[in-house]
């Protein structure tokens, strides 16, 4: 089970390097989809059935998704690759909090923008990711 961020971040570049060898990670943080994590503990166990666990990356060229093991947090299967250069549209209301901040990535197939959930302890490469992928600064 990896517990430490910086051997999350190496299971991610080694999944990222058998799908394309060629590309390098720039960036990777862990988050939790669904509304806000306040209320998804509140509500407990059966809460737990409606989030998913991701590892997003942005990498030279493109923003990939992995499902996140929810007892592991080890990178499993890959869910979406998209482009860098289409990938900054799909990027919206980012909000950098103290304990959670948040942002709505547009995945493909989605009807909707889906809510991504950034904990503290991920929040130096959510400072990275965004201005990565937008081009923009993130909001203090």
């Amino acid at each position: 089970m990896a517990i430490r961020k910086s051997t999350m971040q190496e299971q991610v570049a080694q999944a990222i390097a058998e799908i394309n060898p060629a590309d390098r990670p720039i960036v990777t943080f862990h988050t939790v989809t669904g509304p806000s994590p306040w209320l998804m503990d509140n509500l407990g166990l059966l809460a737990q059935a409606f989030v998913k666990y991701y590892f997003v990356t942005v990498t030279e060229q493109a923003v990939v998704f992995h499902k996140a093991g929810r007892m592991t947090a080890r990178p499993k299967e890959l869910v979406a690759a998209i482009p860098r250069a289409e990938a900054a549209g799909l990027v919206s209301d980012v909000r950098r909090k103290v304990l959670w901040s948040s942002l709505r990535f547009q995945l493909p197939g989605q009807e909707k923008p889906t809510r991504l959930n950034v904990g503290r302890y991920w929040r130096a490469e959510l400072d990275q990711w965004v201005p990565a992928v937008t081009g923009q600064p993130i909001a203090a």
